[in-house]
Order: structure tokens, then sequence, then C-alpha cells
């Protein structure tokens, strides 16, 4: 059964479509984060890597083609990120969101975690579906 992170994002469980992002070469960032588990939510400590619009996590740190992600999640989805101390009550916290759901991490410092909280808010930015110009309606240009 799919959970409802994986169904709001449209990831699956199997699926090896990485959206052709090659997550083992040259990465945005890369870092050990602790994440809540989806299902029991303890708390695993894994190694993120951010390239081209997509969060990936992985049990150990080294990272080649042949790794599998134990999820990802596709920034442009996202709607904020941002600081989570006050919510956890927990040092380092911070949390990404969806319209349905808010993931929890926590990093190792107040840098990593400004590090990760910038990095991954500029790659929403980035991949977000922005307004082109033929969907621009100019009504000032139709009198």
């Amino acid at each position: 059964m799919w959970s409802l992170w994986r169904a709001a994002t449209g990831t699956a469980n199997d699926s090896d479509d990485y959206g052709g992002v090659e997550f083992w070469s040259n990465p945005e960032r890369t870092g050990w984060l602790t994440k809540q588990g989806e299902y029991i939510k303890t708390w695993r400590r894994r190694w993120f890597v951010l390239k081209q619009g997509k969060l990936f996590w992985f049990k150990e740190s080294t990272v080649t083609r042949a790794s599998r992600p134990r999820g990802v999640i596709p920034v442009a989805s996202c709607l904020t990120v941002k600081g989570a101390e006050d919510v956890l009550n927990k040092q380092f916290a911070f949390e990404l969101s969806t319209r349905n759901e808010t993931m929890y991490f926590i990093a190792d410092s107040e840098k990593e975690k400004e590090d990760w909280i910038n990095s991954i808010g500029r790659s929403i930015v980035q991949h977000s579906r922005s307004v082109t110009d033929s969907e621009i309606v100019d009504y000032d240009s139709r009198r």
C-alpha cells in the first residue's frame, strides 16, 4: 500500500524511474540527516543527495550507479522548507512540507541545518512550475 507521501508526490515503492537524474554524479548537496520513519515514527540517520530538483536518501554514504534510494522527494511538489526546533523540541530540526504532508529532519549542526534549508529552498524555487509568457494575459493590450 502506498503511503500518503508517495501518493502525494507520485513516487512508487519499486520505481526505478528517478526522472533521469544521475544521483551518483555531481550532486548539488549531500550529507547525513536524521529523518523520521514513514510508518514507524522512529528517527533514522540517512545519507541525503539533492540533485536536479529531487531529494534522495540512502542507508549508506557510498552512492554509485547501482545504488537504490530508500526514497525520493520531488522538491517541485514542496511548498515550504523551514526550521522546526519549536515543533519537534529538537535542536537543528527542520521541516519540508507539501500540501498533504510534512516531513521532519534533524541536521548535525546549525550550519548544516541552514545549508540544507537554503539548498532545498533554492531547488524548490528553481523547479517549481513558473508562469510562462504565453500564460500572461495583458488586459490593457485588449482595449
